[in-house]
């Protein structure tokens, strides 16, 4: 199973990276989205992916069995579902506004603070 997960994560890690080179800022939302989804099954997959033995101690017991699932990782997924959803809300609307304000959703059009009249800077030195 966890195979099968690893394939999962580097096809969504592939996607992200695809959607964040493009010129529209809705793709590059969407591929912080999927990133972070990505991230999040990864994480999770290096928890070991068990469904036999739950993450609970038992009351004859002081550590946790070998064969069980590892419980940090399910709660940092948890944790970073929250933080992740948080900062897509927070990117859409700031990309929500930028397209009220600019009226495009093209990256290479949003160049307000460019001047438009002048030759751009050198591209390297």
């Amino acid at each position: 199973m966890e195979p099968l997960f690893a394939l999962l994560v580097g096809a969504l890690f592939t996607v992200a990276i695809y959607l964040f080179m493009s010129k529209h800022i809705i793709r590059v939302l969407m591929g912080a989205a999927i990133l972070s989804n990505g991230v999040n099954l990864l994480i999770f997959t290096a928890g070991r992916i068990t469904r036999e033995v739950p993450p609970i101690i038992g009351a004859d017991s002081d550590v946790l069995q070998a064969s069980a699932a590892n419980p940090l990782p399910q709660a940092l997924v948890l944790t970073a579902i929250v933080i992740a959803f948080s900062f897509f809300a927070f990117l859409l609307v700031l990309g929500y506004r930028a397209f009220q304000k600019l009226d495009t959703d093209n990256s290479d059009e949003m160049r307000v603070a460019e001047p438009v009249n002048e030759s751009a800077p050198p591209l390297g030195y």
